[in-house]
C-alpha cells in the first residue's frame, strides 16, 4: 500500500498511519495505491475511508465487467485494461477507483497467477512517473483519476495497434494463398477477432459507466468536464476495435470464400473423374457383352461338334446318311438364332 501526498511543491510518500489526520486535510490530494486488497488493506478501506462493504467486497474478488456506484460523498468505478496471455488468451487487468473530495484511492484488482504482477501496476505507475518528473501536477481527485484512465485507454489503444498488425498479416497470408494448416489459421483468425472483442467490449462498458458519472450533479463542473473526456476516450477504443474487427471479418469471409471455391472446384474434379470411370466402366460392361455374346454363339457349334465327337458306339446317328449335313446345318442355325437374339438385345 503506497500514500501519497500531493502539493504544490511535488510529491511526498507517506505512511498508513498518517491517514486519518491527512484526510482532514484541504490543501492537498491523497492518492493511495494499493496492489493487492489483503486484509490490512481491507481494514483501512473500511475503518478509515468508511466505504461500502459492496464497494470493498468488490476490491478483492474479481469483476468481469466495468461497474459504476455513486455514494454521498465518493464515486467508486471498475475498470479493465487487456493483458494477452498464451494462444491470444485476453486477460482482464481490474482497476478499480474511489474518486472522494480530496483523495483518490487506487486498487489493483485479483489477477490470474499466469499474468506478471508487474502488468497490473502499468497505469499507476506511468502517471507516477510523470508526477515525480513534473510532468503533471494534478490538483483534483478528478483530474488524477483522468490521468489514470488516459493511460488505461493508451494501453488498450496499443493492444489493438498489435492486433491490428496481425490481422494485416493474416491477409496478406490469404491473399498470397500461404496459409499454411487450415485450422491452425482459422484457429489464428478467432484468437484475433477474439482479442478486439475483448478490448471492444471494456471500451464500451468504461464508456458508458463514464457516461453516467458525468450525469451526477454532485460532480464538479470540472470534474464533469474531464469525466466526460474520459467516456470519449473509452468510445474512441470501442469506435477502434470495431473498425478492426470489420475489417477482420472481412479477411475471415474472403477465406471462408476461398475455402468454398476451392472445395466447389475439388468437387468439380472428383465428379469429373467419377464421370470418366463410369463411361470408362460402361464401355467395358458394353465390350464384355459382345464377348460373351460371341462366346455363345460359337459355344452351340462346339457343343454339338463335342457330342458327335464322342464316338461312343451306341450312338444312332453315327450311320445315318443324312447326320453329317443335319449335324452342320443345326450348327448354323443354332449360330445364326442367337446372334439374332442377342442383336436385339443390343448386345452386338
Amino acid at each position: 500500500m503506497d500514500v501519497r501526498l500531493l502539493t504544490d511543491a511535488g510529491i511526498e510518500e507517506r505512511s498508513a498511519d498518517e491517514l486519518p489526520a491527512l484526510l482532514d486535510r484541504t490543501d492537498c490530494l491523497i492518492w493511495v495505491d494499493i496492489a493487492g486488497c489483503d486484509p490490512a488493506a481491507v481494514r483501512m478501506l473500511s475503518e478509515v475511508f468508511d466505504f461500502h462493504p459492496m464497494a470493498v467486497r468488490d476490491c478483492v474478488e474479481r469483476n468481469r465487467v466495468p461497474k459504476m456506484h455513486a455514494y454521498p460523498d465518493h464515486v467508486f468505478f471498475v475498470l479493465h485494461t487487456p493483458e494477452r496471455g498464451e494462444r491470444g488468451h485476453v486477460h482482464y487487468i481490474e482497476l478499480d477507483q474511489f474518486v472522494g473530495r480530496n483523495y483518490l484511492v487506487t486498487v489493483h484488482g485479483p489477477i490470474n497467477p499466469a499474468v506478471d504482477p508487474e502488468a497490473a501496476l502499468r497505469e499507476t505507475r506511468a502517471v507516477l512517473a510523470r508526477i515525480e518528473a513534473g510532468r503533471l501536477r494534478p490538483t483534483t481527485p478528478f483530474a488524477l483519476s483522468y490521468a489514470i484512465v488516459s493511460a488505461l485507454t493508451r494501453n488498450q489503444e496499443e493492444y489493438i495497434e498489435t492486433l491490428t498488425s496481425e490481422v494485416w498479416q493474416l491477409e496478406q497470408r490469404v491473399t498470397g494463398g500461404r496459409v499454411g494448416d487450415p485450422e491452425e489459421f482459422i484457429n489464428e483468425l478467432f484468437r484475433a477477432r477474439h482479442g478486439l472483442l475483448a478490448v471492444r467490449t471494456m471500451g464500451a462498458q468504461g464508456a458508458a459507466i463514464h457516461r453516467r458519472m458525468a450525469a451526477l450533479p454532485r460532480i464538479s463542473p470540472e470534474g464533469r468536464r474531464l469525466v466526460a473526456d474520459m467516456a470519449g476516450q473509452l468510445e474512441q477504443v470501442r469506435g477502434v476495435a470495431d473498425g478492426e474487427r470489420e475489417y477482420l471479418q472481412g479477411v475471415i469471409e474472403f477465406y471462408q470464400t476461398t475455402l468454398t471455391i476451392n472445395a466447389a472446384l475439388i468437387g468439380q474434379a472428383q465428379n469429373e473423374e467419377v464421370r470418366r470411370l463410369t463411361e470408362a466402366s460402361y464401355a467395358q460392361n458394353e465390350e464384355i457383352k459382345k464377348i460373351s455374346a460371341w462366346a455363345a454363339i460359337f459355344f452351340a457349334p462346339t457343343l454339338i461338334g463335342t457330342v458327335y465327337g464322342m464316338n461312343f458306339r451306341n450312338m444312332p446317328e453315327l450311320h445315318w446318311t443324312f447326320g453329317y449335313p443335319v449335324a452342320l446345318v443345326l450348327m448354323v442355325l443354332a449360330s445364326v438364332a442367337l446372334y439374332l437374339v442377342f442383336k436385339r438385345r443390343g448386345w452386338l
